[in-house]
């Protein structure tokens, strides 16, 4: 059996009925999977590069990864709230040397990390185009990151906007929480919400997760169904 460990934020986490419909990309991995590979998802929501590592979330991951298992990176949307000192980083800075000490857990335990850049928010501009977004930054710092400590790198931002802009407007819709009023219990009002998914966008995008590790080829696409 190999296990893939994830740390990351409400992109990826676990839900229940109590956030219904929201779906994490951890959540639906196992779709692409083969069947004796284990999904372990503590990512949680809201959380930066900084704020997982102060509350201790990287312990019951250093606890349990062994040798052969993968520790899936994929952090942004939350070191970006520069107004909230317990999760911003510094993109070149804070972000760059907590990527590294996920690396150095993985690497302790003779386990793969794999950096994922952080998947792109629904951000169409009025006139229909796709808008720059809010992570580039930490996208070009991953990326230097992955370079600077070689480690395998998937990268989900370009690979969402990608498929934002092959959708549209309407269709993209259907991927993120946008609810009608008075058709969810939870959100009576409706809700517009950019960042966070739904089922079938979770699993979209865990597909494009499924795509890079199958280009990243070897033990990373042996984890993977064989597709026709």
């Amino acid at each position: 059996m190999r296990t893939i460990y994830w740390a990351s934020d409400s992109t990826v986490q676990y839900n229940d009925i109590l956030t219904y419909p929201q779906t994490g990309m951890g959540q639906v991995l196992h779709l692409f999977l083969k069947p004796d590979v284990i999904v372990s998802n503590h990512a949680k929501n809201g959380r930066s590069t900084k704020s997982f590592i102060d509350e201790s979330r990287m312990v019951p991951i250093y606890d349990r990864i062994t040798e052969g298992d993968f520790l899936f990176i994929q952090f942004g949307h939350n070191d970006e709230k520069i107004n909230d000192p317990t999760r911003y980083t510094d993109p070149e800075g804070e972000y760059r040397v907590n990527l590294e000490k996920f690396v150095n857990v993985a690497r302790n335990k003779k386990a793969f990390p794999v950096f994922i850049t952080p998947l792109e928010r629904r951000c169409f501009l009025e006139d229909g185009t796709l808008g720059p977004g809010e992570h580039g930054p930490y996208v070009a710092a991953m990326k230097k990151a992955a370079e600077q400590l070689n480690v395998p790198l998937i990268d989900l931002n370009e690979k969402s906007r990608r498929e934002m802009v092959k959708a549209g407007v309407e269709e993209t819709k259907k991927w993120y929480m946008h609810l009608p009023a008075n058709v969810y219990p939870a959100y009576p009002e409706g809700l517009t919400d950019n960042t966070h998914l739904q089922y079938e966008g979770a699993v979209h995008y865990a597909g494009c997760i499924a795509e890079g590790l199958k280009e990243l080829g070897g033990i990373y696409s042996d984890i993977l169904l064989a597709q026709e």
